[in-house]
Order: C-alpha cells, then structure tokens, then sequence
C-alpha cells in the first residue's frame, strides 16, 4: 500500500490575500489502482476556522465522516483505502468544505496503471505514397490516466528515427497518418511508444516494405444485371481503382453476394483480374446483394500480394421469375382450367401464323416447338394474361 499526505491550505471564499500562504504536498498526486492515500487539510491560524467544521468531497460526492481524522484545531485529515481508477482522464477532484458548502481548497487524483506495451501494430498504404498505421493498447487497455502514443518509424539500416504526427481522434484514436516523403523498395522498422505518469511501454518492432502493404480503394461503378432470360444467373461488371492506373500491378478481384433477406455471404474467390464476372446458380424471382474488392499484386515486379481493399457499396439486382414458380403449386380450379387453356390456345395459334406455313405445319411436333418457346421467353404466365387482356 502507498500512503500519501497532501497538505491543502484552506482559504475562505472572501479571502484571498497573498498573506494567507498554502502549502500543499504532494500536488496533484498520480497514485497506482489499489493504493492508499492520506491527505491533510491546514488551515492558517489566522482565519479562525475549527477544522471540526469540514467536510470533503470527491467528484462531488461527499466522502463519510468515518474517513475523517480530526489532527488538531488546524488540521483535518482524511484516508482513502484501495482507490479506484480515475473516472476522468483530467484527475478526480478531491475538495475540502467549509460548514457553509463553499469550497476552500481542493487538488487532482490521478489513479490508474502504467501502460502495457501496444499489439496489433498494422500498416497499409494507398497508392504506395502514403502510409497509415493503427495498433491496441495492451492488456486491458485502459490505465484511468491519461496515456500518450507515439507512432515511431525509420528506415531499417540507415536515416534518422522520425515520429508520425497525423493522429486520429474519437473511435480511431489508435492510430496515425503519414502523407508523405516515404521510400520505395527499402524497408522501414516502425514501432509505437505509450506513456503516462506511471510509466512507459514499447511495442514490438514491425518491419515493412512500402510496395507488400499497398492497397486501393474499392471497385468503383460495379454494375449488376440479368443474363438475358436465364432466370438463375446475373452478371458483375467494376471499374479497376483509379489510383493505380499510374502503377505497374495486376489486380486479383473477390465477388461476395448474399440474398436480399439473409446476413450469409457467399464469396467467389477465383475471379482473377478480370473486371466482370458471371454469377450461376441462383434463385429465380430472388433480389440480391453483391460487393466486389480489389488486391494488387505485382507493383513494380514485388511477388507478394497487397492488403485487400474494403468491399464495394452493395449493388442490388433480381433474377427473373420463372414460369414454375410465378404459376405456384396450388391446383386451378375447372373453370381457371379451361380459361387458361384457351388463352394458350391463342397464343399458340397467333405464334403458328408468324412461325408456320400450310397445313402440313400443324402437328404435335410443332406444338412441341411453340412449348419450348414459351418456356424459354421471358414472360410469364402472368405476363401473358396481361397481354391477352390488354
């Protein structure tokens, strides 16, 4: 257990002459989770104040008396066992009372932990002229206090060490930007330094080349449409990424698609660098999802692959309904029967007359063919009886 006095001169609100000295030991005090802490309040003799008068607080709760230790006319004391970590970065507000409720003096706790080294330090570049980093904290992460990180880099056998200064805020904060002046086909040691008023960590070191880390932005324009009247298959077709237009590389592509109404995706791996594809197998009348992402390979002769892009915005698109699903499974009754059957009947005649010559042309063989037509057309049973009464 640590112990520590803090000695806090309490002057009243309507007092402010720079007669009236305070000494206060320790200022502000950065304590490790678990410790104790006494502090004394001292209040000068000649403002005619009883300490027995005090009361303390801490981030504005008031802290029971039973803590409280009463040293003389001019001292109150208080103790603290197993402090918890700071519930704010800026310090707990520890703060001593008069009986009136004003405050007379008060300092800064700063309980929490050193840092454990930072993990996960991974890279990537855009278009091989920049650099962006981002790592965890170790542990668990949160030392109550603040803690500084500092992004490190430097080429690996010779240059001076440098620091990143572009750092991310909020959600991202764990990580920083480098815009430029970075060396190709030479690689670079980078590491990340955390600390705080307990103590300091470093990361281990991360050795890269600039040309194995490269990746783009998503495919852009990535369209979706239907093969023709096949009612199982739609096609793919994406922009390469703009930025690296100016960069010798091939691109390996992934398709991912998932059903309007389901979470699963379902990823095509093997579409090389093509910039369309043919999606097979599908579900008749389904609307679906589809994403499609770029990894360069090949920059400037390097054999490793990059870093994958992020997935596209999703495009939507449905497959035709076939006739068997669109008809559905139920029986028609007698008289949809024979209404149905003379609607075809119709339209089977109307297609003799485009497609037959003579009487000889009327035979089951040729009935067989118009079948075979209606199934393959891309309208449907529906379709057709839409036609007929209009």
């Amino acid at each position: 257990m640590l112990s520590f006095m803090l000695l806090l001169l309490l002057v009243p609100h309507a007092l402010f002459s720079s007669t009236h000295v305070a000494v206060i030991s320790p200022q502000d005090p950065v304590l490790r989770i678990g410790s104790s802490l006494t502090a004394m309040c001292t209040l000068s003799p000649e403002l005619g104040l009883h300490a027995s008068t005090l009361y303390w607080t801490l981030n504005g709760m008031r802290l029971s008396s039973s803590t409280y230790n009463l040293v003389s006319s001019d001292i109150l004391s208080i103790t603290l066992h197993g402090l918890n970590g700071s519930q704010q970065q800026s310090g707990d507000n520890l703060v001593c009372h008069g009986a009136d409720g004003h405050v007379l003096g008060g300092s800064c706790l700063y309980v929490g932990m050193p840092p454990e080294k930072p993990v996960n330090l991974t890279c990537w570049s855009r278009n091989t002229k920049d650099l962006s980093c981002k790592w965890s904290p170790g542990g668990p992460g949160e030392t109550h206090i603040r803690t500084k990180y500092t992004l490190k880099y430097k080429l690996r056998w010779y240059g001076r060490e440098k620091e990143c200064e572009n750092y991310s805020l909020g959600k991202q904060r764990y990580s920083c930007y480098i815009p430029r002046n970075l060396a190709l086909f030479t690689p670079y040691e980078i590491w990340v330094e955390a600390t705080n008023q307990l103590g300091s960590a470093t990361s281990d070191i991360t050795t890269l080349d600039i040309l194995d880390v490269v990746t783009t932005d998503a495919p852009a324009n990535v369209q979706v449409s239907r093969v023709g009247d096949l009612d199982d298959q739609l096609t793919v077709r994406w922009a390469s990424p703009p930025e690296l237009k100016d960069i010798l590389f091939q691109a390996k592509y992934q398709i991912r698609y998932r059903l309007e109404d389901s979470t699963e995706w379902k990823v095509v791996d093997d579409v090389g660098n093509q910039t369309s594809c043919r999606l097979a197998g599908l579900r008749p009348g389904t609307v679906y999802f589809v994403q499609v992402r770029c990894n360069p390979v090949g920059i400037y002769g390097s054999r490793k692959a990059g870093i994958w892009s992020d997935w596209s915005h999703p495009t939507a698109a449905s497959t035709p309904s076939s006739e068997r699903l669109q008809s559905g499974s139920c029986d028609p009754k007698p008289g949809e029967q024979n209404s149905t059957l003379r609607r075809e009947l119709k339209q089977f005649f109307g297609w003799v007359r485009k497609h037959a010559y003579g009487c000889s042309g009327m035979s089951i063989k040729l009935y067989d063919q118009w079948r075979v037509w209606l199934q393959k057309s891309h309208k449907t049973r529906n379709q057709i009886l839409q036609d007929d009464n209009s």
